[in-house]
């Protein structure tokens, strides 16, 4: 016969409770308490009397004065006083389930379990995280494959017993959050399957059951979601949980129904540095065309990169410097498998037997694999690091001591714990640069350019792939901190081949005029030519794509037939937002796209084919391996230009980080994306913005890009949110900042306005008498650490530049 019950439902409590792991103080919390007291009602229902049943309003009363007497240390020990207070109070009960939550806690959570009088042993428990919502990759309809969408998770995990040690439940709601918003799915059973095996990994109690609800709710029209709930528990996971560390699970426990999150390092001092490493990233994601002997479902995803690095060798000190890098993978392949894949791709790019520490044309090392260790050497065999040849240990033993792995990957998944150290990945970094003295070379941080167009002996392919070669790279400090501001400010200047642009339209829109600026500009000191044949200037007219093209291609082939070598080989940009004239363009000779829109074409707000046009834009980014600037804008330069919303959560700045973060991230990360080194940002001074919000921005330059701190958690091998600024901290920060101040309309308002004290009355300027106005500009951009600032007076602003960086970069 089934039990009756009384119950006290959400009975609303505030308590205290003392400092946590999760960095509260000690505090007040509210808390909805529900007690469900076991006891046979039979006699008290066929008496009518209430003396035969159990009085709740006592009870409601005594757990009322009695629980907030106490400090508590976590909701394991409040729920032993309920039960110890209720025993000892009420003689009457001998059964009680006691149910807690916590009412204003992000996620939601709850803790359950059940106790009989005398009862000595605790549990079984129930913990509960419910509505934990984040965005993610998830589907096969191809918008699904580029725009994340909202999923929401419900995890309760049934324990048999357990200490009154606190439950992580925030800890853990935030693994799950950081590894897995940046995840790619096609099913929902596969990611509720992952979220259980992440819960699994993560709770590391065998006994453990979890229960995961995954729900879609952008899945179907005309129902409020689509949900799986799947329950598991560790041994249905046999292949991940089984043999940990063994040779035979690094062989097998990879299979092509599982992924996993692989971290790897790539190095190349030897060739082409920047093309080798471009070139194995490529190979990597044709396993089947490396490997005969792999499944033929093998798959390899490169999902992140780092930014690229320069750096001094170590070990053997006497050989050329490195350009070091790391990237995210998703793969099927076994531990063991991905080895003898990675060790096929340095021979195939060029690698040759040499002494340990030697130079190599690349160099591939895993580092992390999930968040497994894993040593194949026998086990008395592992004192050493002298006999790795053949053998894999995970993670990579000498990482904590090599800052090009460490600043790589915390450029990716900084709060990623070591699974051996129990340190995240920025504590590491720290921890390293802490010990380097100022003579130590400082590793910069590199933008490589590829030299375009190919000729017949450029044009060679490894495997099917084809990469271009490098024409030159750039340098900048890779920690400012430590070694200062950029170490150079480049200059990019502007060739408008247009008949309407706002400053200098059909100035140079021959090609005669537009050879005599490039090579004014190039005898300057420009660094860039930046080359635009469509007007973004507020009600410019509409050019069909042709009239761009004629407009662009006679001047990139004809700088590039220059006969002089420095006009011929400097470097190019492309300024549209067209991937027909970016693509075109590029092949012609251009080194660089630079869109005012970042992608996402001139639409605002953004539907969906913004997403459409920013996924083509990625692919010819991704295919012709070009850097790309990435502008903050809302469409027509002249509109859309509030930003009240941002007003309680960092202003201008918060909505630039925002708005062009979540693009960039688009861009950046999950298959097919571009390479994080290959990314610039521009604020977009002069678009969509009013006056003060510009003049705001100028000011806090040096905050666009800069870091954010977030609170260290335990996470596993996976990205963090990039698009929620509030969550991960910034998602543009150590991207280069370019700036283009030149003339812009709001210095002629500001020139407009008379001075504080009424002696002057200010004067109305044309674009072309608003030089010492861009320099003031400059100077500022220069002072907060802009990598790039876009000008037309290129010899002028050199000037500027110089004297700025000898003031701000000594």
């Amino acid at each position: 016969m089934p039990k009756d019950t009384i119950r006290i439902d959400e009975l609303l409590l505030t308590l205290s409770f003392a400092a946590d792991d999760d960095g509260n103080e000690e505090h007040s919390q509210a808390v909805l308490l529900s007690v469900i007291i076991a006891h046979d009602i039979s006699k008290a229902a066929r008496s009518d009397n209430v003396a035969y049943s159990i009085d709740y309003a006592a009870v409601c009363a005594t757990l009322t004065e009695t629980l907030p007497k106490t400090l508590y240390t976590s909701l394991e020990a409040l729920v032993e006083r309920v039960f110890k207070t209720l025993f000892r109070s009420h003689p009457d009960v001998d059964e009680a389930s006691v149910v807690v939550t916590l009412q204003d806690a992000l996620p939601h959570v709850t803790i359950e379990t059940t106790r009989r009088r005398g009862q000595t042993s605790t549990g079984p428990y129930r913990f509960v995280i419910n509505t934990l919502t984040f965005s993610a990759i998830l589907g096969v309809n191809p918008r699904e494959r580029i725009e994340k969408q909202p999923v929401v998770f419900d995890i309760t995990i049934d324990r048999g017993s357990t200490s009154q040690e606190r439950f992580p439940f925030v800890a853990l709601a935030t693994s799950i959050h950081q590894t897995f918003t940046a995840s790619a799915f096609f099913t929902v059973e596969a990611f509720a399957s992952a979220v259980a095996c992440h819960v699994l990994k993560y709770t590391r109690d065998p006994e453990d059951t979890v229960t995961i609800k995954l729900s879609k709710p952008n899945a179907l029209t005309l129902a409020a979601s689509a949900q799986i709930q799947i329950t598991r528990q560790r041994n249905d996971f046999a292949d991940v949980f089984a043999g940990r560390g063994s040779e035979a699970e690094a062989e097998h426990s990879g299979s092509s129904s599982s992924f996993h999150s692989v971290a790897l390092a790539l190095g190349s001092n030897l060739g082409d540095r920047f093309a080798n490493i471009e070139t194995a990233l490529r190979l990597l994601e044709v396993p089947t065309s490396m490997l005969s002997n792999l499944p033929e479902d093998a798959r390899v995803s490169v999902v992140d990169t780092s930014f690229m690095y320069e750096t001094a060798p170590m070990y053997v000190t006497d050989q050329p410097r490195f350009a070091n890098c790391a990237c995210m993978i998703e793969t099927n392949l076994a531990p063991m498998e991905l080895l003898r894949l990675v060790k096929e791709i340095e021979t195939a790019v060029g690698r040759m037997p040499s002494m340990r520490f030697g130079p190599r044309a690349v160099d591939l090392d895993i580092l992390m694999y999930d968040d497994r260790l894993v040593d194949t050497r026998p086990p008395d065999s592992r004192a050493s690091l002298d006999n790795l040849i053949g053998e894999l240990v995970i993670p990579h033993p000498r990482m904590c001591e090599r800052e090009f792995v460490l600043r790589s990957l915390h450029d990716m998944i900084p709060h990623y714990i070591h699974p051996a150290y129990n340190k995240t990945i920025r504590a590491l970094l720290d921890e390293l640069v802490s010990t380097q003295t100022e003579s130590d070379f400082p590793m910069l941080k590199v933008i490589p350019f590829p030299k375009y167009p190919l000729n017949d002996t450029e044009d060679t392919k490894i495997h099917g792939i084809h990469v271009p070669p490098t024409a030159t790279y750039w340098t900048m400090s890779s920690n400012p901190a430590k070694h200062g501001r950029p170490r150079k400010t480049h200059l990019m200047a502007t060739l408008n081949v247009t008949p309407d642009s706002f400053s200098d339209g059909a100035q140079h829109n021959t090609l005669p005029t537009a050879l005599a600026y490039t090579t004014t500009a190039v005898s300057s000191g420009a660094d860039m030519i930046d080359i635009g044949g469509y007007s973004t200037r507020p009600g410019a007219a509409t050019v069909s794509t042709d009239e761009e093209l004629a407009r662009v291609l006679p001047v990139v082939q004809a700088i590039r037939a220059h006969p002089s070598p420095a006009i011929r080989d400097v470097l190019l940009s492309v300024d549209t937002f067209r991937w027909e004239v970016a693509a075109r363009a590029v092949r012609a000779g251009v080194n660089c796209i630079n869109d005012v829109y970042a992608f996402t074409g001139p639409a605002y707000p953004l539907d969906a084919a913004s997403w459409e046009h920013l996924a083509r834009m990625r692919t010819v980014a991704r295919e012709l391996c070009v850097p790309v600037v990435l502008m903050h804008s809302r469409g027509d330069a002249g509109q859309n230009k509030g930003y009240d919303a941002y007003n309680d959560s960092g202003g201008i700045v918060a909505a630039v980080q925002t708005e062009l973060g979540l693009k960039v991230d688009k861009i950046v990360r999950g298959p097919g994306g571009v390479r994080r080194w290959l990314v610039l940002v521009d604020p977009g001074i002069g678009f969509s913005k009013p006056v003060e919000r510009q003049l705001a921005l100028m000011r806090s330059l040096g905050r666009v890009t800069a870091p954010a701190s977030a609170p260290a958690s335990k996470s596993a091998l996976a990205h963090e949110p990039a698009q929620e600024c509030e969550r991960s901290g910034n998602p543009l920060a150590g991207y280069p900042l370019l700036v283009g101040p030149s003339r812009k309309s709001v210095w002629g308002t500001v020139l407009e306005e008379g001075d504080i004290e009424g002696v002057y009355e200010g004067r109305k300027t044309g674009t072309q008498e608003r030089g010492w106005a861009t320099a003031a500009a400059v100077a500022c951009a220069v002072q907060q650490g802009a990598s790039v600032v876009r000008v037309h007076d290129v010899a002028e602003m050199r000037d500027v530049v110089a004297v700025a960086s000898a003031i701000w970069n000594p």
